[in-house]
């Protein structure tokens, strides 16, 4: 990886920049697509995307009320959803680095939050890898009704 890795909140002006991001097709059943990211009610779900220098390379979906969904999540915790790296930039160590600055970022916008939650399919090893790497940890509890099947619970703390 030769530039520096960032994170922006994703206004609706800057929308057509992120449009080509596209991950593998068997990627979308873990994440969704950028379409489907961008469809989302902004009352509860906030975009942001991830640069290497100033190329937008990725995107998340930070959602304000992910226990509603995930009842074993934190009450108060943010959920980080659909988190993608474009195909042609993936393997270069960009999710990882995008992870790993993403604490001090979520902290910034969300100051009144105390951590962040995701869940993550037990056959994605790699996005698991990449979590854990940066400052997530493993909960220890299952969500048994993942839309592809059993995933994980980590979460990140933000203070």
């Amino acid at each position: 990886m030769s530039r520096a890795v960032s994170l922006a909140r994703i206004l609706a002006d800057d929308r057509a920049r992120y449009a080509d991001i596209a991950v593998l097709p068997e990627q979308e059943v873990y994440c969704g697509t950028v379409a489907e990211a961008f469809a989302e009610n902004p009352a509860r779900f906030d975009l942001h995307g991830i640069f290497e220098g100033d190329v937008p390379v990725g995107l998340f979906k930070i959602d304000r009320a992910y226990h509603y969904n995930i009842p074993i999540c934190a009450r108060d915790a943010l959920g980080l959803r659909a988190f993608m790296i474009d195909h042609a930039h993936q393997g270069r160590g960009i999710a990882t680095a995008a992870v790993r600055v993403m604490k001090a970022h979520l902290a910034a916008e969300y100051p009144d939050r105390p951590c962040v939650d995701l869940t993550v399919n037990h056959r994605n090893i790699a996005a698991r890898a990449c979590y854990l790497k940066g400052a997530f940890e493993d909960t220890g509890e299952d969500w048994l009704e993942g839309r592809a099947g059993p995933q994980d619970l980590l979460r990140m703390r933000l203070r």
